[in-house]
């Protein structure tokens, strides 16, 4: 029992909610923004909460949410407070949340903000309070149901991660057979080009009755 406890545990820290707290100071509007990426599977729930002072001083904070692909998924400008942005994602590719800081004015330039950001995907990203409402599931109902979406998370993960190893290999043996044929093409070209330069010269040194 304690090692299945122990399991479980380990599965909801694997697909915990990842968080992060920085600074980002003010700059020029045509600095490049700061981004973080995450990693998400065709059709995953994502919810990415934003979260900044709610008051602006010399700043003006706008987050993108897009991926590897250029998907847009979200486009804030002048974030104050809380902002919480939820959709799926079109593919399976990497999440990039890009943070632009712009200082209003000369003066304002090097000032910060605190940000703090959240990305939630897959089980983590359900309201599970409302499906515990709704369902009228007991706590412990609702965290079996958490951990079994997690688990299928995994599997569905090592699955890929199976199928990816499996188009990997098939590559890598492809690549191998395409090498070795072109290896032994090169040296019967070579075993040709040597037979026939020793006709070639026959012939000639023949002509010119040196043989």
């Amino acid at each position: 029992m304690k090692s299945i406890v122990s399991v479980l545990t380990l599965l909801l820290l694997i697909n915990a909610v990842a968080a992060l707290r920085f600074v980002l100071p003010a700059k020029d509007k045509n600095e490049l923004p700061f981004c973080v990426r995450d990693f998400v599977k065709n059709g995953e729930l994502v919810v990415v909460t934003v979260e900044s002072p709610k008051y602006a001083d010399g700043q003006q904070l706008s987050v993108v949410v897009r991926d590897a692909h250029g998907n847009e998924y979200t486009r804030i400008k002048n974030v104050l407070g809380r902002e919480i942005t939820t959709f799926s994602s079109h593919q399976d590719t990497a999440l990039d949340v890009c943070f632009h800081n712009v200082a209003n004015s000369h003066q304002d330039l090097g000032k910060t903000k605190e940000i703090d950001l959240s990305v939630a995907i897959g089980a983590n990203a359900r309201d599970w309070e409302q499906i515990q409402a709704s369902e009228k599931l007991k706590p412990a109902e609702v965290q079996l149901r958490k951990i079994e979406e997690i688990v299928d998370e995994v599997d569905k993960e090592m699955n890929y991660l199976k199928m990816r190893e499996i188009r990997l290999r098939d590559t890598n043996e492809s690549t191998n057979r395409r090498v070795k044929f072109f290896s032994v093409g090169i040296t019967l070209a070579l075993i040709a080009l040597g037979v026939w330069q020793i006709i070639y010269l026959r012939s000639y040194f023949r002509s010119k009755h040196i043989i």
